[in-house]
């Protein structure tokens, strides 16, 4: 279960961060970063908190909303980036994961002084120091709230593209290649939503120009 060992290794304001997005075929990939400025948040946050592909969708959501009143609260703050399916083309979906991390850690209203990255891959050209944890969203407070941010948020811009492009289940998926997005594939065709330099959409790209 996470605690705050990591962050409290650290000098200053601690940022986690984690990303949701990296394996659908579609949409964005979304990154969260959350700072805990105290330890007097909500005691049922911290006892639930656990890497986000772990809990219930009615947890995340239920996380979620702590996240945002303790936020308010002035217990915490957080910050939401995204790098878009376009960008994912153009520079690779790690680099822009890296990005999406870059641009929710400027849409924090403190600057941390570190942030804990989830994983083993080093970001460059942070506005603060980094340092990696692996499996950190089941470790670190800071990196689990921010892969429930980061899902939640995803999640949720997955529906709103449901509803713009229907018949893939985006609403159920989440962009993953799942039987019913591969048959809206077949019937439809490719959105402008979609990877285009993942292998399976670039396949059916190639093949209907």
């Amino acid at each position: 279960m996470p605690d705050f060992k990591f962050e409290d290794e650290c000098k200053g304001l601690v940022a986690g961060v984690d990303e949701a997005g990296r394996g659908p075929w579609v949409g964005p990939v979304v990154a969260g970063a959350v700072v805990f400025l105290n330890h007097a948040v909500d005691p049922f946050l911290l006892n639930h908190l656990n890497d986000s592909k772990k809990l219930s969708a009615k947890r995340r959501e239920e996380l979620f909303e702590i996240i945002k009143k303790e936020a308010l609260k002035g217990n915490l703050c957080y910050g939401v980036g995204e790098a878009s399916a376009a960008e994912i083309d153009e520079i690779n979906i790690l680099q822009a994961s890296f990005l999406a991390m870059k641009r929710a850690l400027e849409g924090l209203k403190v600057k941390p002084n570190t942030a804990l990255i989830d994983g083993n891959r080093e970001p460059k050209d942070f506005c603060c120091q980094t340092k990696c944890v692996i499996k950190g969203d089941a470790l670190s407070f800071s990196i689990s709230a921010a892969s429930i941010v980061a899902k939640v948020t995803r999640d949720h811009l997955m529906q709103q593209m449901a509803l713009k492009y229907p018949g893939y289940g985006f609403e159920k998926n989440a962009g993953y290649g799942t039987k019913d997005h591969i048959e809206g594939l077949k019937k439809y065709g490719i959105t402008p939503e979609h990877r285009r330099s993942y292998k399976p959409i670039k396949e059916i790209f190639e093949k209907n120009m």
